[in-house]
């Protein structure tokens, strides 16, 4: 009886660390995509929606496109130098890639060129 209460609470704790490795895994791989895409549609020669697009793709190879629903890109100016940022919203992974809805938002600033 020992071996089974101590073998179950192992086992909750192998997987809510496995859990809590996947979520870190993807909160990763939406920032970075969403990097990349700042980065692009920062370029003199592309637009907004290549940007938003470029981060679609990048999340959906990784972890599909549950993940790559709400993509948003914006144009500001900080520190006087216009730029470019990339807004994501993903579901916050729970019990394996199934997960809140829209818990997760991580943003990405890059600057943006011109051909002046």
């Amino acid at each position: 009886m020992e071996f089974i209460l101590v073998g179950l609470i192992l086992t909750a704790l192998t997987l809510g660390v496995l859990q809590l490795g996947l979520a870190v895994y993807v909160r990763n791989v939406v920032h970075d995509a969403a990097v990349e895409g700042a980065f692009h549609a920062a370029l003199a020669d592309t637009e907004d929606r290549e940007g938003i697009e470029r981060t679609r793709q990048v999340i959906t190879r990784a972890i599909g496109t549950a993940y790559a629903e709400d993509i948003a890109l914006t144009e500001s100016v900080v520190s006087g130098a216009p730029t470019v940022t990339v807004r994501v919203r993903a579901p916050l992974p729970v019990l394996g890639l199934w997960g809140v809805p829209g818990a997760w938002e991580v943003s990405a600033n890059a600057p943006a060129e011109s051909f002046d």
